[in-house]
């Protein structure tokens, strides 16, 4: 019988939410904490540990360094760049570089041939730098891209609906920052398109800008960040389903960060893109067919993300 492994490199505030997450619903079967600070890490590690005992949930969760990293499944890196208020995601990125270039040539050291899940941000920007980095197949270097921004345009659109947000189709694509976008077109509630039911519902929907959806939703970030420092439990969730769906082979959709190769007419840029998961990591991107007006808003959003690559 195997055991399914996984690392998390970085233990602050969204890094041990995730351990919690990985704890409680028992998504893989050891699991092991990578920090700098040795005595936070192990202490987290032990906290966890001591969760377990009401969970139901035999995990092995243990503090460790980079020579552990060789047979794990899955790695997330869940370290971050300074964050000061006023800096956009792009702002970031100088620092976090700095970061995951001292982190990847340890863990390849260990014979690491698993997958990758990147968290840090801008996770366009870093999640194509740890490719290069590691040389792993980019199929197993996957960023949580706008999967976050993806969930909340469904809460919101379910709020607005007073449905079930399982009963809302929507994503958000292109850079996890503020040129992403709503594909408007692929929108749906109930199998209908949003578009239509707006039309079907003017005085019910009257107040809907789709302009001020997308602001809210590439903005509202920064207004937790800047109350609590960062946003945890959004995140936590996310990267926890997808490491699930890795590690069951579930061939699940997500809007992850994933290389493009000629899909939408872009290549080697890494953006939010809806993409089927498998226990190889990216199987394939799903194309689809976009207005002009949305592919323009992709194309602008791969120039900014490939922009700042090149100034790296």
């Amino acid at each position: 019988m195997v055991r399914k492994k996984a690392g998390i490199i970085g233990v602050g505030k969204v890094g041990a939410t995730l351990a919690f997450y990985l704890a409680v619903e028992h998504i893989c079967d050891d699991l092991i904490l990578i920090g700098r600070n040795a005595e936070k890490t192990e202490a987290e590690a032990l906290d966890l540990q001591h969760s377990l005992g009401y969970s139901g949930n035999n995990i092995s969760i243990r503090s460790g360094n980079y020579a552990d990293c060789g047979d794990l499944d899955v790695i997330v890196l869940a370290v971050a760049a300074p964050y000061h208020t006023g800096m956009t995601r792009l702002d970031m990125a100088g620092g976090a570089v700095s970061i995951v270039s001292e982190i990847i040539p340890e863990v390849m050291k260990s014979g690491f041939e698993g997958i990758f899940v990147v968290v840090t941000n801008p996770v366009d920007v870093v999640t194509w730098y740890v490719q290069k980095l590691s040389g792993l197949p980019d199929s197993r270097v996957i960023g949580t891209g706008t999967s976050l921004d993806s969930a909340r345009l469904r809460q919101y659109l379910a709020q607005v609906m007073e449905v079930d947000p399982r009963s809302v189709d929507a994503f958000v694509m292109g850079e996890h920052g503020d040129s992403q976008f709503i594909p408007w077109s692929q929108v749906r509630v109930g199998s209908k398109q949003f578009t239509e039911i707006m039309a079907d519902y003017p005085d019910r929907l009257k107040g809907i800008d789709l302009n001020d959806v997308n602001q809210y939703v590439s903005r509202i970030a920064y207004k937790i960040v800047n109350a609590k420092g960062a946003t945890t439990y959004g995140i936590a969730a996310v990267t926890g389903q997808i490491i699930q769906a890795v590690m069951e082979d579930e061939n699940k959709v997500f809007p992850v960060s994933a290389r493009f190769h000629g899909e939408y007419g872009l290549k080697d840029v890494y953006m939010g893109v809806p993409a089927v998961l498998t226990s190889r990591g990216v199987k394939e991107l799903v194309e689809y067919h976009l207005t002009e007006d949305e592919r323009k808003k992709l194309e602008n959003s791969a120039d900014i993300v490939q922009s700042q690559v090149r100034s790296l």
